[in-house]
């Protein structure tokens, strides 16, 4: 139960943590960091930051395997995840309050510098969070080899984490709000960046202490088939490449994760600016909290009838029924909100059976190629959930400014053409990539729960064998 919990917390902070940085830093970014009073220079400063952050974020995703090989060949009397998880957790929690800065009004006093500046704190940032991310989900397979006990342990972090993710849903409007009134003097609704400063200050406490948590409370399993050789860095993309099922796995769970982030991102953006009803925003989170934590505990119930493929393929199918109905959805609340229910319930339920098959191919690298690779295997995972949302940031930014959804606009500014426009960006390209992705997980997924069973056995047959013969 400490473990349990002690994990669930973890990927709470974690989950949070990345939300915040995913998709309201965006938010931030378009409506409140630049207010020169020029709306020509604060668009293109807008363009700027969301380019150097989809370049940075591409670009450090290169980076990930190589820091799964370190984690893999680190050996401390703490294992060889947790100093990675308290050094990322620590750093990444400082940048994330610094970015939510204007740097003390570099943006208008020097907006060069400001650039250099805001591009050497977010590189910091991210290769961190990425350490943090990589560490604390590559832990899951060492916690376990069986794939009934993993997928507890995953899905009771899966609960941790749906709630941090949609805490933050629930909570972002209130805690700016908030903030702005207690730093800004501000009354009503109105928001300022000392709001969302505030909100980034929390945000960045509780990943913290969720990570100190997950350091306190597991403990690693050691058997033989955890038993493994260093691995030179300059092999770790070999390592990812002869995985088949991890490369198919991740085709598949890339297009799912892209086109959900941009729906999820611009969601405030609908409410704000077509609605024109970003109070009630909230409801959003409350809704999709309370689904979420319903959908994490019927996955181990689905998993043992109807197994992970069919909850990754039908999963998507309900999701793109939730797409059609927002479509027609308007400006109904009700509507928006049974569209939102509808394309998220099913969405924790695919991305563990994603996180089991890329576990469990652990494993199936270990069989296939000689050698286990825990870390490097799992950073697949968040490399890819990474790339979406560099990609998805890319998206919005553009998004943003070319339907004319910035700074203080209202609904009556937004042309027809606009709407369109951003009808085009939240709905119709994410389903054409949802549809996809359950297209190439039907065809080309092997690696059953069944077939992994197989493995470990093969594995414990032959690495008992190789020992008895050494002796």
């Amino acid at each position: 139960m400490k473990q349990y919990l002690s994990y669930a917390f973890g990927a709470f902070g974690h989950d949070a943590f990345y939300g915040a940085l995913s998709t309201y830093f965006m938010i931030f970014i378009t409506s409140q960091l630049f207010g020169s009073g020029d709306a020509g220079f604060d668009a293109k400063m807008i363009g700027i930051v969301t380019t150097l952050i989809v370049v940075i974020r591409i670009a450090e995703i290169l980076c990930d395997p190589f820091i799964g090989g370190m984690i893999d060949n680190t050996q401390t009397r703490w294992g060889k995840f947790k100093p990675w998880l308290f050094a990322g957790a620590l750093i990444s929690s400082l940048g994330l309050i610094m970015v939510f800065t204007n740097f003390g009004g570099l943006t208008i006093k020097s907006p060069i510098l400001y650039l250099i500046l805001f591009g050497i704190v977010f590189v910091i940032l991210d290769v961190f969070y990425s350490i943090k991310d990589i560490s604390f989900w590559s832990m899951l397979p060492a916690l376990s080899v069986d794939s009934d006990k993993r997928a507890k342990i995953g899905t009771v972090a899966r609960f941790g984490s749906t709630l941090g993710s949609q805490g933050v849903i629930i909570a972002v409007v209130p805690l700016v709000v908030f903030f702005s009134q207690m730093f800004s003097g501000t009354t009503g609704d109105t928001e300022t960046r000392a709001g969302w400063l505030g909100f980034a200050i929390v945000v960045a406490l509780i990943s913290f202490l969720g990570a100190m948590a997950t350091i306190w409370g597991t403990k690693e399993e050691h058997t033989i088939i955890r038993k493994s050789k260093k691995i030179r860095l300059r092999d770790v993309f070999k390592v990812i490449g002869q995985n088949d099922q991890l490369m198919w796995l991740s085709l598949s769970y890339f297009m799912l994760a892209f086109g959900y982030v941009v729906t999820n991102n611009l969601l405030l953006y609908y409410f704000t600016y077509v609605m024109g009803r970003p109070g009630d925003f909230y409801l959003v989170g409350v809704i999709t909290a309370i689904l979420g934590v319903l959908s994490v505990a019927l996955f181990p119930i689905l998993v043992q009838m109807i197994k992970r493929k069919a909850i990754y393929t039908c999963g998507i199918l309900f999701m793109l029924i939730g797409y059609v109905v927002f479509l027609f959805a308007g400006n109904s609340l009700i509507f928006v909100l049974v569209a939102v229910s509808l394309y998220f319930f099913p969405y924790p339920m695919i991305f563990l059976a994603a996180l089991m098959t890329i576990t469990d191919s652990v494993e199936y690298g270990q069989l296939k190629n000689g050698n286990r690779n825990e870390s490097v295997t799992l950073a697949v995972r968040p490399l890819l959930d990474k790339l979406g949302g560099a990609f998805a940031n890319g998206i919005v930014g553009l998004a943003a400014v070319v339907t004319g959804m910035t700074g203080n606009a209202q609904p009556s500014d937004i042309s027809s053409g606009g709407l369109w426009m951003f009808k085009f960006f939240m709905f119709f390209g994410p389903m054409i990539l949802i549809a996809l992705s359950a297209l190439i997980y039907m065809a080309k997924i092997k690696l059953t729960e069944a077939r992994h069973a197989e493995i470990v056995v093969e594995l414990e047959h032959k690495l008992s064998d190789r020992q008895q013969n050494t002796f």
